[in-house]
C-alpha cells in the first residue's frame, strides 16, 4: 500500500476516524491491527517474519534485564541480535554473497555451483530490524527498561507510518508515546496534514517527474552523450532527496495525526557546507543509528588518528551495504567514508577559526562542492552495475571542449521542451526557497502564523499548482518510493 495510492487515501481516513472514536483503552489494539493490515497488503505471508522478529527481540530483552550476571545478559543480547540479523541476512544478502563467492571461484578457474535462491525481499525489513536491534542493545546497556507489554512493543516495531521506510525510530522516543493517553488536537492534525502535503509535493511533483528522465538514461547510459549523463546525475540527486524526504514527511505527518511525534529525518541536506554536515542533515535516523551502534562501539574518535579514519570507513561501507545487496552500494558508502576521512584530515591541517564569520562566497563554494561530491557518489548508488557507473564517470564530460554543442546535444537527448523545463524549474525554485529558510526556522509554522487571508491564499495556490503538475505527468512518472527496495 503506497502512500501515494488510492488505497492509502481510503485507509488513512478510516483509521483516523475509528481511532479517535474508540475508547483510549482500545486504541493501541486497533492501531496494531491497522499496522499489520498495512504491512500485509504487500504480501500476507511475510507477516510471519515481522511477528517472529518482534517476539524474539521482546523475550530476549526481558531476559537481558532479568539475568543477574553480565555474561548471561550478553548471551541473551547476542541471541536477540544474531537472530534478527540472520533473518535480514538470509532474505536480503544471501544471494549477493552466494553470487560473489561464485564469481571469485570462477576468477581462479575453480568449479562454482549456482547456489542462489528465489527469494522475495520483505518490504521494510531493514528498517524494522534496526528498530529491534536498537531496542535490545539499549536494554543491555541499561539505557532502557524492557517493555513488558507485548502489544505496545509490537506496535513500536510495526507502527504503519514509519514501518516501510522509516524514520528508524528509537524505543525511548516512540514506546512512551504509544503508552500515553492520546487527546485529539486540532493543532496536531492540521500540522500533520501540512507536513504530509509538503511530502506529497516533493514526491509526486518533483521526484516522480524527474524519475522519467533519470530512469530513461541510467537504464541505458551507453545510448546517451556526456551532458545528458550529467543532467541525469543531478536530476537523481534531487529525485532521491525529494523521494525519500517526501516519504519521511508523509510518515511524520501521518503519525502526528495520531498524536505521535517521529524524529526528524531530513534538514535541508543540500545546503550543507561539508560531508560531515551533510550526514547530520541527511537520513538522520539512519546516520545517528550507525553512529550510536557501530561507529562509537568501534571506538569513534577516541582512538588513534588512523584507527579513527578506519572506523569512519567501516561505518560508511556498512551503511552502503545496508542500502542494498550490490557492490555499487558498498562503493557508494566507501566514497562517503573517503570524503569524510579527507575532510577530517583537511580540517586538522587547516583548522577553522570559529570566532571569525565565514564570508558568504566561501560558504557558497563549500555548499556547491559538497553537492557535487554527493552527486558524484550518487552515480554508483543509482547505476544498475559497476560497469554502468564507470561508463557514466568516464563519459559524462566527453566532448566538453565543444561546450555549446555539448550542452545542446545532451539537452536534446533528454527531450526537455521549454514548457517541460519551466514546469520543472518552478517547483525546484519552491523547494530551494523552502529548504533555504527551513535550515533555521519551521517554514510550516511560519506560514501558519500569517494572517488568515495570506495563509489561505498560499494554501489554495499551492494545492492548485500541485494538482496541475500531477495531472500533467499522470501515467508517465514512477510512483514507487526508492527506499522501498531497502
Amino acid at each position: 500500500m503506497l502512500f501515494n495510492s488510492w488505497q492509502f487515501a481510503v485507509f488513512l481516513p478510516i483509521v483516523f476516524f475509528v481511532y479517535y472514536a474508540l475508547n483510549d483503552t482500545y486504541r493501541w489494539i486497533f492501531l496494531l491491527g491497522a499496522s499489520y493490515f498495512f504491512y500485509m497488503s504487500w504480501n500476507p505471508k511475510l507477516v510471519v517474519l515481522i511477528a517472529g522478529t518482534t517476539l524474539i527481540s521482546y523475550f530476549c530483552a526481558i531476559r537481558v534485564e532479568e539475568t543477574p550476571d553480565r555474561r548471561g545478559k550478553k548471551g541473551w543480547m547476542l541471541l536477540g541480535l544474531l537472530t534478527s540479523l540472520a533473518i535480514l541476512f538470509f532474505f536480503k544478502y544471501y544471494n549477493f554473497f552466494a553470487e560473489s563467492a561464485a564469481s571469485i571461484l570462477r576468477l581462479f578457474s575453480l568449479p562454482a555451483r549456482d547456489l542462489t535462491l528465489n527469494l522475495i525481499l520483505p518490504v521494510g525489513i531493514s528498517f524494522y530490524t534496526f528498530q529491534t536491534l536498537s531496542y535490545v542493545i539499549d536494554v543491555y546497556r541499561g539505557e532502557l527498561r524492557a517493555e513488558r507489554h507485548l502489544g505496545y512493543y509490537a506496535l513500536y516495531v510495526s507502527f504503519f507510518p514509519q514501518l516501510v521506510a522509516g524514520p528508524i525510530e528509537r524505543p525511548g522516543n516512540l514506546i512512551p508515546q504509544l503508552r500515553e493517553k492520546t487527546v485529539f488536537s486540532y493543532e496536531n492534525v492540521t500540522k500533520g496534514m501540512k507536513i504530509m502535503a509538503w511530502g506529497y509535493f516533493k514526491k509526486m511533483v518533483l521526484a516522480s517527474y524527474l524519475s522519467v528522465y533519470v530512469d530513461k538514461i541510467y537504464d541505458h547510459p551507453q545510448d546517451y552523450p556526456g551532458f545528458a549523463l550529467v543532467l541525469a546525475t543531478i536530476f537523481f540527486s534531487i529525485q532521491i532527496y525529494c523521494d525519500f524526504s517526501g516519504y519521511s514527511d508523509i510518515a511524520i505527518g501521518s503519525a502526528k495525526l495520531f498524536g505521535k511525534d517521529l524524529m526528524l529525518n531530513f534538514k535541508s541536506p543540500y545546503f550543507s557546507g561539508g560531508i560531515k554536515e551533510f550526514w547530520s542533515r541527511w537520513h538522520i535516523s539512519l546516520s545517528s543509528w550507525f553512529r550510536d551502534y557501530v561507529y562509537i562501539p568501534l571506538g569513534g574518535n577516541r582512538v588513534s588518528f588512523w584507527r579513527h579514519k578506519l572506523n569512519l570507513m567501516i561505518t560508511f561501507m556498512a551503511s552502503g551495504l545496508w542500502h542494498g545487496a550490490n557492490w555499487t552500494f558498498v562503493i557508494w558508502g566507501g566514497l562517503h567514508g573517503f570524503f569524510q576521512v579527507a575532510e577530517s584530515i583537511w580540517n586538522r591541517w587547516f583548522p577553522k577559526n570559529k570566532e571569525k564569520k565565514e564570508f558568504w562566497l566561501v560558504g557558497g563554494i563549500k555548499r556547491t562542492a559538497t553537492f557535487l561530491l554527493v552527486s558524484f557518489a550518487w552515480i554508483f548508488f543509482r547505476a544498475n552495475t559497476i560497469g554502468d557507473a564507470l561508463f557514466v564517470v568516464r563519459n559524462m564530460f566527453r566532448n566538453i571542449r565543444y561546450f555549446i554543442p555539448y550542452l545542446r546535444e545532451g539537452y536534446d537527448f533528454l527531450g526537455l521542451t521549454k514548457a517541460k523545463l519551466v514546469g520543472l524549474l518552478i517547483p525546484l525554485a519552491l523547494l530551494f526557497v523552502y529548504d533555504y529558510y527551513d535550515r533555521k526556522t519551521d517554514v510550516i509554522d511560519r506560514i501558519s502564523s500569517l494572517p488568515a487571508g495570506w495563509r489561505w491564499l498560499i494554501y489554495v495556490v499551492f494545492v492548485s499548482g500541485m494538482i496541475c503538475w500531477v495531472a500533467a505527468s499522470f501515467g508517465t512518472a514512477s510512483q514507487e518510493f526508492i527506499y522501498f527496495q531497502f
